[in-house]
């Protein structure tokens, strides 16, 4: 019958906000400028690019597990008006996690992440996935961004 109908926005007026320069597009070379639609609000980009506006390029959707997991910055915990709130960044990246007990395992999972990759910089031969600790890391990790 009758009704409104979301439409996607034209590729042109699809931009994203980063910290340091506010609203930011997607460069017309890219690949990913006729996409319309991301699952995730998050990209990573490679390069950044200021002609009539900013542009990024060479840009990929990331979720938010392997956002928090392989992110820069610290990861924080906090509870905000009855949710916990994880943040990245000083808090300019934020999600809101299903539990308190969700929050604090992601939180210790990045911290064994960040250690395990600390351990292989400092031992290029270890391999990680024959290694008690490394393997059972990395499953967790594969397990958390497969089913989420």
């Amino acid at each position: 019958s009758a009704g409104a109908v979301k439409i996607q926005p034209k590729a042109e007026e699809l931009k994203f906000v980063t910290k340091n320069d506010g609203y930011v597009h997607i460069h017309p070379s890219s690949v990913n400028y006729q996409t319309r639609h991301f699952e995730s609000p998050y990209l990573v980009y490679h390069e950044k690019v200021k002609t009539s506006r900013v542009f990024i390029r060479d840009c990929s959707m990331v979720s938010v597990y392997p956002l928090v997991l392989l992110g820069g910055g610290q990861v924080h915990m906090q509870l905000h008006k009855g949710e916990f709130v994880i943040s990245l960044d000083d808090g300019w990246i934020r999600f809101v996690a299903a539990s308190h007990q969700v929050g604090e395992l992601v939180k210790e999972l990045r911290c064994e992440l960040d250690q395990l990759l600390q351990d292989k910089i400092k031992n290029p031969s270890m391999d990680l996935c024959m290694c008690p600790r490394g393997s059972r890391i990395i499953g967790m990790i594969v397990k958390l961004v497969t089913t989420q």
